[in-house]
């Protein structure tokens, strides 16, 4: 009876010491398993487009100063007419222009004026034009200077009447440009991979960046360059 209680417990304590060993072995095997995945590389794609912009808009502020307002009000008026005439005569349609009102400042209405002021009004009335014909407005815009010698004041691409270029289309090269960066990201990763004795393996994660435009320089406002910037972890196997 005592032998047969020796067999078992060395039974059972050889059953419990391969069970641990088989244990130990896939609990290693796991750890080796989880360090291989856990492998990764972070690539940058660069996707970088260039583009015409294809709407253009255009304020023309005019600008007056008189001491009487009934005077000042028709020099506006009468300058508004002549920006017109000279838009029509470079092929401005009247469905692309809008007029906003005349703004008329009265410098001795301000409650902390003391003094006298060598003229008293001020007016403005900028005619804004929203076209899709680029050129005509690059034509445009490098003959405004005529408008001085027309005797009509006027303020055009300063701060408050800055000339803009658009590019309105983006929606639709977004899938293309996202595409050609992912690629370009990938072809980046597998030379690492590559270099590294390894091989590429699935995307572990991925973001995109914002679409940036902005214009090539500052005499080609409408000429435009789109990039966009893919960032992608792969895994790393061997």
């Amino acid at each position: 009876m005592q032998n047969i209680s020796k067999t078992s417990s060395f039974i059972l304590g050889s059953f419990f010491l391969v069970s641990l060993f088989l244990f130990g072995y896939l609990l290693s095997n796991a750890i080796v398993k989880y360090k291989e995945l856990d492998r990764t590389v972070v690539v940058k794609g660069l996707s970088e487009k260039e583009v015409l912009a294809d709407v253009a808009i255009v304020p023309i502020k005019i600008i007056q100063s008189n001491n009487k307002q009934d005077m000042l009000i028709d020099t506006i008026n009468s300058d508004t007419n002549i920006v017109l005439n000279f838009l029509k005569e470079y092929g401005i349609k009247d469905e692309e222009i809008t007029i906003s009102s005349i703004s008329v400042v009265d410098k001795m209405a301000n409650e902390y004026s003391n003094s006298e002021f060598p003229i008293r009004y001020f007016a403005s009335k900028t005619i804004n034009i929203y076209s899709s014909n680029i050129e005509k407005i690059k034509n445009l815009s490098s003959s405004l200077s005529a408008l001085a010698q027309k005797g009509v004041l006027y303020k055009v691409d300063d701060y408050d009447t800055k000339i803009e270029y658009i590019y309105t289309k983006l929606n639709d090269i977004k899938p293309s440009m996202i595409e050609e960066a992912t690629q370009n990201a990938r072809l980046v990763a597998n030379k690492f991979a590559k270099d590294s004795n390894s091989t590429l393996g699935k995307i572990k994660k991925a973001s995109q960046g914002q679409f940036e435009i902005y214009s090539i320089d500052k005499n080609n406002e409408h000429i435009k360059k789109i990039r966009v910037v893919s960032t992608i972890e792969y895994y790393l196997v061997d």
